[in-house]
């Protein structure tokens, strides 16, 4: 085999991972800093720039992505049979005393199993992970080929995006556009652009930045634990309940039944008081207790506040995996996450 077919299975490998990467690229490229870029007189960047800030421009991006792939792949496959397979084949024969229905066999799915790993690995797993950590510079790098590509391709992609909404419609679902997803670092580095960019005051991009975070604290690092708690059990005396009332700066109390960790509901101050200043006499704790909801230690602290939004309380007992009750997380313990307050 000459060095000439080798040369061309390369370059059909390489055209593979130009427009893998261009595809990983298009969608994760920060669209704030090719706008910059392109403030600035970046050439390339002014060429992306109409791509990654039109849904419909980027969905015929990655449709040229697509289209470019699977021809590549399939010009590759096609190639290679045609001559490293009939080159391969007479060799095997000659080796293993193999009949020629065999050794050709043989030479074909040697081939394809090499191609295969040749294509995930230099085709589409190292572009893709350079794409994934510079996307600027991937994205940019691309964008001229990617353009000649849209030239070339754009009858063939016409009709495979008509194609592809058509199935879509018969299954009775809609079209999804392509669209940016950033990570939680990425968003990070687009607060701090944007106070150093004078749009965002410190203690606003400080805020920002916990509430950001809340997704990845739990109720168990917010709440407070059961040893810290203040609780009055179910059964006891007025005067206790008193003294401990008076003593206590919450408006709402939990309330027990034989040990800490049966924790039934809660006490509001005000119903206790209320019922007292009506009725002229000691209400039972247990006829004034309200249920209280109960939300698992790992989850996360923004689906804490929206769970409790839902259920109309102000907090919630956090339970271990095995369901025992280890503390108490309240929407100001959440709050004072997210504002930065100290929590006792």
């Amino acid at each position: 085999m000459s060095a000439a077919v080798w040369t061309v299975i390369l370059v059909l490998i390489l055209i593979n991972a130009l427009y893998v990467a261009a595809e990983f690229a298009a969608v994760g490229v920060r669209r704030s800093r090719i706008r910059q870029l392109a403030d600035e007189g970046h050439w390339l960047a002014k060429s992306l720039l109409p791509v990654v800030d039109d849904g419909v421009a980027l969905d015929r991006y990655v449709g040229i992505s697509q289209i470019g792939i699977t021809l590549s792949s399939l010009i590759l496959g096609a190639f290679a049979q045609a001559t490293v397979a009939v080159a391969l084949a007479p060799m095997l024969a000659a080796w293993f005393q193999w009949d020629s229905e065999t050794a050709t066999s043989t030479a074909a799915i040697s081939v394809l199993l090499t191609l295969t790993v040749a294509q995930v690995v230099l085709g589409e797993l190292v572009p893709k992970s350079l794409a994934l950590q510079l996307p600027t510079q991937v994205a940019l790098a691309t964008v001229l080929p990617m353009r000649w590509s849209l030239a070339v391709f754009r009858p063939l992609l016409a009709l495979v995006n008509g194609s592809a909404t058509t199935v879509l419609r018969w299954a009775g679902m809609g079209g999804a556009s392509h669209r940016h997803i950033h990570s939680p670092d990425e968003i990070e580095m687009l607060l701090v652009e944007s106070r150093d960019g004078g749009l965002l005051e410190p203690d606003e991009q400080h805020r920002l930045h916990r509430a950001l975070r809340l997704g990845v604290r739990t109720a168990r690092d917010l709440m407070v634990p059961l040893e810290k708690l203040t609780m009055l059990r179910d059964d006891t005396p007025w005067p206790e309940v008193v003294r401990v009332v008076a003593a206590s700066p919450f408006s709402r109390l939990p309330i027990y039944r034989n040990t800490p960790d049966n924790i039934i509901g809660t006490l509001r101050v005000k119903d206790l008081l209320h019922h007292y200043v009506l009725e002229g006499e000691p209400p039972a704790l247990g006829s004034l207790v309200r249920p209280l909801a109960r939300v698992a230690q790992t989850l996360p602290a923004d689906r804490v506040i929206a769970l409790l939004r839902e259920r109309r309380v102000h907090q919630a007992v956090v339970t271990a995996d095995d369901d025992r009750v280890v503390g108490l997380i309240t929407i100001q313990d959440v709050l004072a996450e997210f504002l930065g307050e100290a929590r006792k």
